[in-house]
């Protein structure tokens, strides 16, 4: 099948457009699965916009980001970081979680995003790069629920003035994204899925439970349904066995829910 199209539900693409066209940067907040990076991609195709990513974690560094002096048969080069590279390109720049970052590399980030949009580059002969004026930046933040997400600073959040807030969408948005990337007929048993997650999600955002599925394993669960497995051996494959990382108690209290479900 070829690649599903965005499905805007909550008018994200529009809000973008204006953002893009005044010359503001984003800042996407939601959990993990909700379509953050779908988003982002579409709509940098949509607008025939070259886009380079960088995806945060705590091993992220400053050089990843601006680039790093390399040794070659004796000659000294700068290898230039995505962030250097986008800035001189004019690309689209997308920073997927980048709460998940160490504070060092959002203070060198946020030279590159304040409203000079320049950086010095220190680490080669002190060059100071200038953005092209079309320049655009979107950023992603899981909440701080989220394992290993932090904080903010306030200057930082300042630079990303346009927010949008993207939770899972509602139980009928949620069928007709599925029903993007799957061929098979088999509405009753994607429906019986989306309220399990609905479930876990639930309970997840209480503490009850460790983990909250997301789209991700909504669409997974579809998929396999179209290469002729049941819909009980779906649920335990796709939402149950993930539990287990947190001890039997966790799995089986998932597995409860599965079988009341889907029957044994």
């Amino acid at each position: 099948m070829e690649e599903a199209q965005y499905l805007d539900w909550n008018n994200s693409i529009q809000i973008l457009n204006k953002a893009y066209e005044a010359g503001l940067f984003v800042l996407i907040i939601g959990p993990k699965g909700t379509g953050k990076t779908s988003l982002v991609r579409d709509f940098a195709k949509n607008k025939n916009i070259d886009l380079d990513s960088i995806n945060f974690s705590l091993r992220t560094r400053e050089s990843h980001l601006v680039g790093t002096k390399t040794l070659t048969d004796g000659t000294v080069s700068f290898d230039e970081g995505l962030l250097i590279k986008s800035m001189k390109s004019g690309d689209m720049l997308y920073l997927d979680e980048i709460n998940s970052a160490e504070a060092d590399v959002l203070l060198r980030l946020d030279e590159a995003l304040d409203d000079r949009r320049q950086i010095v580059l220190k680490e080669s002969i002190g060059e100071v790069i200038k953005a092209k004026e079309n320049w655009f930046v979107v950023a992603t933040i899981n909440p701080l629920t989220h394992s290993g997400t932090k904080e903010l600073p306030p200057q930082l959040l300042s630079r990303f003035p346009v927010r949008i807030r993207l939770e899972y969408p509602s139980e009928n948005i949620e069928l007709e994204i599925i029903k993007k990337y799957v061929s098979g007929n088999h509405e009753s048993e994607i429906i019986q899925a989306i309220k399990l997650a609905n479930t876990l999600r639930q309970a997840a955002a209480v503490e009850e439970l460790f983990y909250s599925p997301s789209l991700r394993e909504t669409i997974a669960f579809a998929k396999l349904l179209d290469k002729g497995m049941t819909a009980k051996e779906v649920a335990e494959i796709v939402f149950g066995n993930v539990y287990t990382q947190w001890g039997d108690i966790e799995y089986q209290k998932v597995s409860d829910i599965i079988t009341s479900m889907f029957g044994n």
